[in-house]
């Protein structure tokens, strides 16, 4: 059996962590009619960072992967957007917000300085 060098990396069982509870906070937080708008939206940018962490380590050369580092911090990105809607919008409270912004934050340092690491 393959071993998936990328199940390993502490980054990516951290991104598995702020998934579930992205998710978690989505069926909880999140409206009704939010279900095929901002709700999928921000999931998809959550499973994206994982993804992109997955698909990145199995590159040919580490300014590949760095590549892929960084599509997964750019999704990153988007989530913390997707954060500041659902504030706006009133799904969420200002200590969620600065909650999930310190959680969100955590994994974009490790994602930053995981790239730093290998080019």
């Amino acid at each position: 059996m393959k071993k998936f060098r990328f199940r390993q990396f502490p980054v990516y069982q951290d991104s598995l962590r702020f998934r579930r509870a992205i998710k978690d906070l989505v069926k909880t937080k999140f409206p009704k009619d939010e279900q095929f708008v901002l709700a999928p939206q921000i999931l998809r940018a959550t499973d994206s960072i994982i993804l992109n962490i997955a698909e990145g380590s199995d590159r040919k050369t580490d300014k590949d992967f760095a590549h892929f580092l960084n599509l997964s911090l750019t999704s990153l990105n988007e989530v913390v957007a997707c954060f500041d809607l659902a504030l706006s919008d009133q799904y969420i409270t200002s200590e969620e917000h600065s909650e999930l912004l310190l959680k969100a934050e955590a994994v974009a340092n490790q994602l930053t300085a995981f790239r730093k690491s290998i080019i």
